[in-house]
């Protein structure tokens, strides 16, 4: 069988930083009340002249200078995202057309903070169906778009990123291993963006009521999400005739540490297996994922041969977990030319974020 291979990795965080000191002055918070609840200690916001395809960008030209291929050789652009650069036309057309990736198709993947998971099983259908062999994947948001910054309980849990994977078609083995794709519509009030859609367009009155940001019931979220990562994790396993103990590197969704510390907990997955990010980059969506393995790759902490298991939930509600055995080279990253590798780190401009950019 032909198996789809991550051959390219990359990500991209915005320069400006927004601490919870930063928020403590904008809503009634603090960091100690931040971190207690979330583990979120700060996050990144784009840029004013930055949208969701110029972070994917970014992610997409670092994960392809990694696998070393030209963007013309891609078959298929595949963005995992919630918050688009429009309702139409798709990001991922714009982005395949920034990147120069002249024969490919373009579309959007939307299933929230499962997007990346949910995108990666899509990717490898294509190329174990024969229709592609080189397909990028990003995960992107730009959320700070649809924040509230007046509400206290979700204004402090998301950031802005974009995570890239190319995967390539190959008779070696390796891959995907096992997955679990999960949907629930009874929890759409959970995570919604209320108007904006053809069941509540876009008027005066929508933007009045301020239906155009995101609203959540946090602890039906929370309660869903312990219950929903932990099944769709074994869920994968089972797939993939894997346990807990034959995994690598587990990389769960970074929305909140509690969530993550209670999966684990239930698991019996030791610290040392899960990497966290989240005090740095706050809820980041489809790009938590990805950004996460790509941090992980450079501390050293995933090898060739290594099997990973990543899982996420999302509004809907959705869920998605993939064993994925990793056969690339680590140290290919830091080979590549181009702009490879932006770690997250603050750049030499970087700035305290003090002001709402969101659109009021």
């Amino acid at each position: 069988m032909t198996n789809a291979l991550i051959t390219g990795w990359g990500m991209y965080a915005p320069a400006r930083i927004l601490t919870n000191d930063d928020l403590s002055k904008m809503v009634e918070t603090s960091d100690e009340w931040i971190m207690t609840r979330t583990g979120i200690r700060e996050r990144r916001i784009a840029a004013d002249d930055e949208t969701t395809t110029t972070l994917a960008v970014h992610a997409g030209r670092d994960a392809l200078a990694v696998a070393a291929l030209d963007p013309a050789e891609l078959d298929l652009v595949i963005v995992a995202t919630c918050s688009p650069d429009y309702p139409l036309p798709a990001t991922g057309v714009l982005v395949a057309t920034e990147l120069g990736a002249t024969h490919a198709a373009g579309f959007d993947l939307q299933a929230a903070c499962s997007g990346f998971v949910f995108g990666l099983a899509t990717a490898t259908s294509f190329i174990r169906s024969g229709m592609y062999r080189n397909v990028l994947l990003i995960g992107v948001e730009v959320l700070s778009r649809y924040v509230d910054w007046t509400d206290r309980g979700t204004c402090v849990l998301f950031g802005d990123g974009a995570g890239a994977v190319v995967l390539q078609a190959s008779d070696q083995p390796g891959g995907l291993l096992g997955a679990d794709l999960f949907s629930d519509g009874n929890g759409v009030e959970g995570i919604i963006v209320p108007a904006g859609g053809s069941a509540c367009p876009a008027g005066p009155q929508s933007v009045a009521d301020r239906k155009h940001f995101i609203r959540m019931l946090g602890s039906e979220v929370y309660k869903y999400a312990t219950r929903q990562l932990a099944e769709s994790s074994l869920a994968a396993l089972r797939d993939a005739g894997l346990s807990v103990d034959e995994v690598d590197q587990f990389l769960f969704h970074q929305a909140n540490l509690r969530i993550i510390n209670s999966v684990t907990a239930h698991l019996h997955i030791p610290a040392e297996k899960t990497y966290i990010n989240i005090e740095r980059y706050g809820n980041t969506s489809a790009a938590s994922v990805p950004m996460a393995m790509v941090e992980a790759i450079a501390a050293g902490r995933i090898k060739p041969g290594d099997r990973l298991l990543m899982a996420a939930f999302g509004a809907g509600y959705t869920a998605g977990a993939a064993v994925f055995e990793w056969t690339a080279d680590p140290a290919r990253a830091f080979l590549a030319p181009g702009e490879q590798t932006r770690l997250g780190k603050p750049q030499a401009d970087a700035a305290s974020f003090s002001e709402p950019v969101a659109v009021r």
